[in-house]
Formats: C-alpha cells, structure tokens, sequence
C-alpha cells in the first residue's frame, strides 16, 4: 500500500470494520487496526459519509490524516443538501431522484418497480440501488458489508474522474476533511465551566426555579419590568402587539427587530427594558438551565451535532448553541487547565467570497475596507444593517446582492 493510496471503510454495528482497495478486501476489528494502519500507511479513507464510517474511531481517539466524503463530494457536484447513497448513485449514474425506491408500505397506485431476482446484488435491473442496502441492509453480514466498500470505493472513483480541474479536486478534499472535522467536533465538544453558566444564566432570568410553578413566577416577574415602564398590558411574545404598543409611546418603527431599537435608547425607559427582557426571554427560552443540562455533559463538555454544509445557509453549523451562543454566556465556555483556548475570525468571509463569485466590481471594491458593509451601506444609502443583512440573506426577488450595487 501507498501513502494516500484510497481504502474504502465501512463500519459495521458492533463487528468492526470492513476496507477495501482496488485489489484486496479484508476486516479488521478494532479501532487500534485501523489507528496502526494510519500510522503506517496513511491511505485516504473513502467513505459514504464520515458520521456513519468515522464515529466510533474518532470516539476512540483515533485521528486520520485524509479522506473522501461520498457525500460531502455529491454535493459539491450536484448541488443540494440530501446525499444518502440512494441519492449519491442515482445523481452519479444519471438516474431520476424522482424514481428512486424507497423501503416502507407499497404504494398500491404507483409502479411497483423490478428489484430483480438476486437480493445480495445492490443494484437493481433498472439501476437504482436497491432501497433494502441503501437503507441500511448492507451491514447484514460481512460478505454485504464488503461489497459495499468495493462499491464506495467505484463511486468515489467516478466522482474524482469527474474533477478534471485541480482545483475542483482540492476542493473535495477540503469538504470532505470538513465533514471529518465535525465529527471530531461532535465527540471533543467544547469546555465549559457550568458554575459560570449558571450564574450566568442567572443573572438574566433569576435563579434555577424548583417547579413549573415557579419558572411561570419568574417569567411574570421579567415581563412586569417592561409592562410597568410601558404603562400598558400587551403580550411581549406577540410583535405585532409590541409593534401597536411602540406606536402608542411615539415609535412608529416598520418592525421591533432589537437593531431597529438600540439607536431609540434613552428615548423612553421601555426601549432599554424592552431590549434587556428580549435578551432575558433568549436565554429562558432556548439557552436556559434546561439547555445546560441537556447539553452540557458529566465531563463540562458542550456537544451538539455539526454540518459541513448546512442545507439552508450552504456552510458549516452547529447544533445545542454550539453556533450561534449568545455573546452574554460565552465567558461560560474556559480552556482546561493547561490549555487555551484561539479565537479566530475570518473577517466577514461569506460576503468577500460573493464578490469573488460575483465578479461585481463595486462589490469587488469594498472588500479593500476593514469593514465591508460601510462602503455598500453608503453606495446603497441604507443602514449598515440594512447592507449586511443584505448581503447575507440577498432578496429573492433579485439574482444576489451584488446586483443591487449596479
């Protein structure tokens, strides 16, 4: 064997794992196999997705080098977020997704398909893979479980043929050491100190309360600040009611969003009870004592699933706050002793990629600043807000955000 030399590697439930190269297939059954054959030989693991093949190992403290995500590659060539192997070998062979079968109760006034006469080949006559290995069925025994690796090992021949420009190709070792990434994210988690999240956590909404009872008090009691400095009794969950209440003090805003509001402070003492309640209201209810103990594990560590590229914004993200905690309680999250922890920014990436993407020379142009967004606020005549929420989330109306600038 050759270093980067591709290995198929299947993990099966419970019985190890099965690998396979272009000309021999053997088992091996613990994760210090394949950690010893790391070591030596530093193939490139080919997988049909690392959260299935590379769970167990990462939780065993094996690390590896280079991979290849079946998955993760599916969707750099064809688009979209589903790439279970069904999807994976109908995109790859020119198949409808449409037509692909499916396990479960027989859809009585719709073809019924031919799965052929032999149930231990994993294509079916018409092509597709049949829907009993995709679904799972290729772990039944060690004799399926290898031909699955033969048959990951040809589709991540026939996805890399594919990529006849190297930079295509770096590009799916990148996404698939990505997805590699997130698995080894998941099992680490991230160190937080619970005695400071829950003073933090306290610090906003009260003390941990001892029953539902108590949790409605407190929750009355966040609520009253606003509704006291309001002089009104309306229902802060409800935004078009907060909306008629702002209007009734003199506010005619468009919406309640917190950055609309945060230039009216000082204007009336409910704009800054409004904006505390609004952060309050965020911990309660999603990142609360019960996110604590429901995420936060025996060992302090903060764990939540990760996505290479999520299907709705196209990057990677996080579960269980782990993405998107509130700034308020990340003094919570502390290096181990002996460690530390390195923030790092890439300095708004998503937008200066657009402008690469794009080719709009005015977009291409603000990217010179430090802060990207004030030039595009200034040529628009908008808000800074306004401009970067535009060039995250462009309107759908439009082909991007870049278009705007023309």
């Amino acid at each position: 064997m050759i270093r980067g030399e591709p290995v198929a590697l299947v993990a099966r439930p419970g019985a190890g794992f099965v690998l396979a190269t272009a000309d021999r297939t053997w088992s091996l059954q613990s994760p210090e196999d394949i950690a010893a054959l790391e070591a030596e030989h530093r193939p490139r693991w080919v997988w049909w997705a690392a959260p299935d093949a590379a769970a167990d190992l990462v939780r065993a403290g094996v690390r590896l080098a280079t991979c290849w995500d079946i998955a993760a590659v599916h969707r750099l060539q064809h688009g979209g977020y589903p790439a279970d192997p069904a999807r994976v070998w109908a995109g790859l062979h020119g198949l409808d997704a449409a037509a692909i079968p499916e396990l479960g109760q027989l859809d009585l006034l719709a073809p019924a398909g031919d799965d052929g006469d032999d149930p231990e080949d994993p294509q079916r006559p018409d092509g597709h893979l049949r829907p009993e290995w995709a679904g799972g069925g290729w772990s039944r025994d060690e004799g399926r479980a290898t031909r699955w690796a033969q048959l990951a090992l040809e589709v991540a021949e026939a996805q890399r043929t594919r990529l006849t420009d190297p930079r295509h190709l770096a590009t799916a070792h990148a996404e698939s050491a990505a997805e590699l990434l997130c698995v080894e994210l998941q099992a680490g988690g991230l160190p937080v100190d619970r005695d400071v999240a829950e003073a933090l956590v306290a610090g906003f909404i009260g003390p941990r309360p001892n029953d539902a009872a108590d949790a409605l008090a407190l929750r009355a009691r966040r609520d009253n600040a606003v509704l006291e400095a309001a002089g009104m009794n309306i229902d802060l969950r409800n935004p078009a009611q907060v909306k008629r209440m702002l209007a009734q003090l003199g506010f005619d805003v468009p919406d309640t969003r917190s950055w609309r509001l945060e230039p009216l402070i000082g204007a009336h003492p409910v704009i800054e009870q409004l904006l505390s309640w609004r952060k309050a209201e965020r911990i309660a209810t999603t990142y609360g004592y019960a996110w604590l103990d429901a995420n936060v594990g025996a060992d302090g560590r903060l764990r939540g699933s990760w996505t290479g590229t999520d299907g709705a914004a196209g990057r990677m993200t996080a579960g269980a706050g782990l993405h998107n905690m509130p700034a308020e309680l990340r003094a919570a999250v502390a290096a181990e002793p002996g460690h530390v922890l390195v923030r790092a920014d890439l300095g708004q990436i998503e937008p200066r990629i657009l402008a690469a993407v794009s080719g709009d020379r005015a977009l291409i142009a603000a990217t010179a600043d430090d802060d990207l967004y004030a030039p595009v606020a200034a040529r628009l005549g908008v808000e800074r807000p306004v401009a970067q929420l535009l060039l995250v989330r462009p309107d759908p109306l439009h082909d991007g955000a870049a278009i705007a600038l023309r």
